[in-house]
């Protein structure tokens, strides 16, 4: 933002794809395996907690959609989604990540709620698995942060606004994030749920908008090969600090 007017349209969708595979390999890694592995304790069939809080999850963010007005970047005015609003386009953007970073800041919370409820000794989730979760969605919220502010720039608002509204799509993470972790120590048999509906809503948030908003530029491929690195690198983040 304060070196350049525009990015690279390339460059940003290979950075989205990348972000995109990040949130795939969080998902599974990160949420769905350790809640199936938690489901037993509840006495259910293993996968009754993860099919159930998917599906909320992807419900969640789908309301969520249907309701909050947003405009993704690079598309025009009149394609704001959401209930109709006079809303500037700029706040409309900036709106659209916020949705994007609401199950990234569950996620997080979620799991280090699941360890300040000892369930780290349990070994279904541990400290330095929700460690690897914290390093890997802010690697990915740098192409996200990206795909808001710079658009904004381009479109002629300052260096410093820009760059604040980069940020401001950001705020909701911490606190969806202590929300997440407040709500599985005080309710834990909840917790198999609340990490299948984190996954969830980060699913819907990958498929619904990160793939798309990156092949349609004609970088498929790039974007393509971006989406799997990004879900190697968030694999091994895991695999070996989890």
């Amino acid at each position: 933002v304060v070196l350049l007017r525009r990015l690279n349209q390339r460059l940003l969708d290979v950075m989205l794809g990348f972000a995109a595979g990040v949130m795939l390999a969080a998902s599974f890694w990160s949420l769905l395996a350790p809640a199936i592995e938690l489901a037993g304790s509840l006495g259910v069939p293993s996968w009754v907690p993860a099919a159930v809080g998917l599906v909320l999850g992807g419900l969640f963010l789908r309301l969520m959609d249907a309701l909050l007005p947003h405009l993704h970047p690079g598309y025009p005015r009149t394609e704001a989604e959401g209930v109709t609003t006079h809303w500037h386009r700029t706040t409309l953007m900036v709106a659209a990540i916020t949705l994007h970073n609401i199950p990234e800041g569950l996620a997080v919370g979620v799991a280090f709620g699941a360890v300040g409820a000892g369930l780290e000794l349990n070994g279904a989730i541990t400290l330095s698995g929700a460690m690897a979760l914290t390093v890997g969605i802010p690697i990915q919220n740098f192409p996200e942060g990206v795909a808001v502010a710079m658009p904004i720039r381009a479109m002629g608002v300052s260096r410093p606004r820009s760059f604040w509204f980069g940020q401001l799509s950001a705020v909701v993470e911490p606190i969806a994030a202590v929300i997440g972790a407040a709500a599985v120590v005080a309710f834990r048999p909840l917790l198999p749920y609340a990490l299948a509906f984190a996954a969830g809503a980060m699913i819907y948030v990958v498929i619904e908008e990160l793939i798309p908003e990156s092949q349609r530029n004609g970088n498929e491929d790039v974007a393509t090969v971006a989406t799997i690195v990004g879900f190697m690198v968030m694999m091994i983040l895991d695999v070996a600090l989890g």
